[in-house]
């Protein structure tokens, strides 16, 4: 089976699997570039309201990018910077950017560009017997600051040192303590609660979800709010979803909200 990113859809929730069953679900150039294209597309699908990224399969989630390409696609420094930049960074500041919740559900191996990409999701579910690290010193090269920007937001300096400067592969109670994970379930349980955390998602006011993305983002800022934004921070009293949740909860029934 060629490497590829499978995009699939059902109830407002979108799964977008990378699927390179030969290499662990190694990352090749053509499914950076397709990962982007498909976290972007959800984004501005109006009916999506979750993406679940995962690896296809349950040995891994993503094992990294595939090694044996480098000494092609990085053979010089213009080569390296069109693959980390215009390829590798581009996917990740997709799902980062995505408007759209978005929900790493982690089986087996999250290493190198597996890692970074859960690392870029707003909720990281993992198996028990997950994973993660990223020992590229072993490999004499390393991370591009590009790629290591979502790291560095999610966990600080000290643990993303820890991590490249030991090249050491962390088991999932150790990368739930440090920050790298959001939740820890049983092997078998890693989809279906990762499709639980999606759907108490979508059950929710699509617009509200993509304000607190908007607002955790830009508050990690440190800038003070302007007039206009703190007014801003209240443009859901214009909305039909907000009608519709206050006279939901009134008349104790379940919302149904529109996403307008």
């Amino acid at each position: 089976m060629d490497s590829q990113i499978i995009v699939d859809r059902a109830d407002g929730i979108a799964t977008v699997s990378l699927s390179n069953p030969d290499r662990l679900n190694a990352v090749n150039a053509a499914m950076w570039r397709d990962l982007r294209a498909a976290m972007e597309h959800c984004g501005r699908d109006a009916e999506v309201r979750c993406v679940i990224l995962r690896g296809a399969g349950d040995k891994a989630f993503a094992a990294g990018g595939d090694i044996e390409e480098f000494l092609t696609v990085r053979a010089t420094v213009d080569d390296a910077l069109h693959y980390h930049e215009e390829l590798v960074a581009a996917a990740l500041d997709a799902i980062r950017n995505c408007p759209v919740p978005t929900v790493a559900a982690i089986q087996g191996a999250c290493v190198g560009g597996g890692l970074e990409i859960a690392g870029c999701c707003d909720i990281r579910i993992a198996g028990a017997s997950a994973r993660f690290g990223a020992p590229i010193n072993k490999l004499g090269f390393s991370m591009y600051p590009g790629e290591m920007a979502g790291l560095l937001a999610l966990v600080g300096p000290a643990v993303v040192l820890e991590i490249l400067l030991e090249g050491r592969i962390l088991d999932a109670q150790e990368a739930l303590a440090k920050g790298l994970l959001t939740r820890v379930v049983d092997d078998e349980r890693v989809i279906d609660e990762a499709l639980g955390a999606a759907g108490r998602i979508a059950a929710g006011a699509p617009l509200v979800a993509r304000w607190h993305k908007q607002w955790v983002r830009r508050l990690m800022t440190g800038a003070p709010l302007s007039e206009d934004e703190r007014r801003s921070a209240f443009d859901f009293l214009a909305t039909d979803d907000y009608r519709e949740g206050i006279d939901a909860f009134l008349n104790k029934r379940k919302p149904v909200f529109k996403g307008h």
